[in-house]
């Protein structure tokens, strides 16, 4: 377990390391993480495509999938209902900034479009059946690009302009990513006994926390890439229902709205917090998708190892 965490978070520190004062080289990085993130599906999709019965496989995978999702979003619901009471964090529709991306369906439509990929992946992958050692390679490969992804992220994470200790003191942030850990988790120890897994292994399906890209290869490497797809499908659901969540709920339950995106509120779903929560969320917002992309790769790799 040790030296699969240290492989895992060693790119992230690396990419943590690195300061960029230079905004084209800041664009540069990004784009290359949005393409990691597609090139890894792809993979994953070929990986997908090297499985026997492969439509009995897939119809078993989309059912482990959604229950997982259904039970753990009610975790999240219910746990983040209740911290919404608790916490004096409200949106501020005045503050809303003019013109800011994205709209929900033109979001939804990214996400549907990593599905997409997937998909390509499989067709490509049925494609090259013939080709001795591609499924293994592609995993393989896929393995070496999210290393790189990590490492991107993590100079992502070191200029974005939030110091460390700004983002221990946000209390609202912390508060939220907790929240949706602990009872993210709980949904994985309900959902185990009925998809016939152990307890470690559905907490390991539920610690991905929405980072799809992450989890799926995590998953896949240690259970099979049919795991790696339920994991993959589950935290990429939560993506799709986040865009439709928050701007139904935000202004009344801020909290809630935030949280539910789980670590992509600092990246994917934050267009969608800023533009219907106004400028007071985007830092509680980050804040929360910053400790979960922390949280998430060790608590995987020790589910995994038990």
């Amino acid at each position: 377990m040790l030296s699969g965490l240290v492989i895992v978070l060693l790119p992230l520190v690396l990419g943590y390391l690195v300061p960029v004062r230079h905004a084209g080289t800041m664009a540069v990085i990004n784009r290359g993480a949005n393409a990691s993130v597609y090139v890894i599906l792809l993979l994953m999709g070929i990986g997908l495509a090297g499985l026997d019965d492969l439509a009995g496989q897939l119809s078993r995978m989309g059912g482990q999938a959604l229950a997982l999702f259904l039970v753990i979003t009610a975790c999240n619901l219910a746990g983040l209902w209740w911290l919404s009471s608790r916490l004096a964090l409200r949106a501020d529709p005045s503050r809303v900034v003019p013109g800011a991306p994205v709209s929900k369906l033109a979001a939804m439509g990214g996400s549907l479009a990593l599905v997409g990929m997937v998909l390509l992946g499989v067709g490509l992958g049925l494609a090259g059946r013939a080709l001795s050692g591609l499924h293994g390679t592609a995993e393989t490969l896929a393995e070496w690009v999210l290393y790189a992804l990590l490492a991107l992220i993590g100079c992502q994470l070191r200029n974005s302009g939030m110091p460390l200790r700004q983002i221990l003191l946000n209390r609202h942030g912390l508060a939220i990513a907790l929240v949706l850990a602990a009872t993210s988790l709980a949904g994985g120890l309900l959902v185990a006994p009925l998809l016939d897994l152990r307890a470690s292994e559905g907490l390991a399906l539920a610690a991905g926390f929405g980072w799809y890209s992450l989890s799926g290869i995590l998953v896949g490497d240690a259970l099979g890439p049919a795991m790696g797809g339920v994991a993959f499908f589950n935290d990429l659901a939560r993506e799709l229902l986040a865009f439709v969540l928050i701007p139904l709920v935000i202004r009344r339950h801020a909290a809630l709205a935030i949280g539910y995106g789980g670590a992509t509120s600092m990246d994917f779903t934050l267009p969608v917090i800023q533009q219907h929560g106004g400028v007071t969320c985007v830092p509680v917002a980050v804040v929360s998708g910053f400790i979960l992309s922390l949280l998430s790769p060790p608590l995987i790799l020790f589910f995994l190892s038990l």
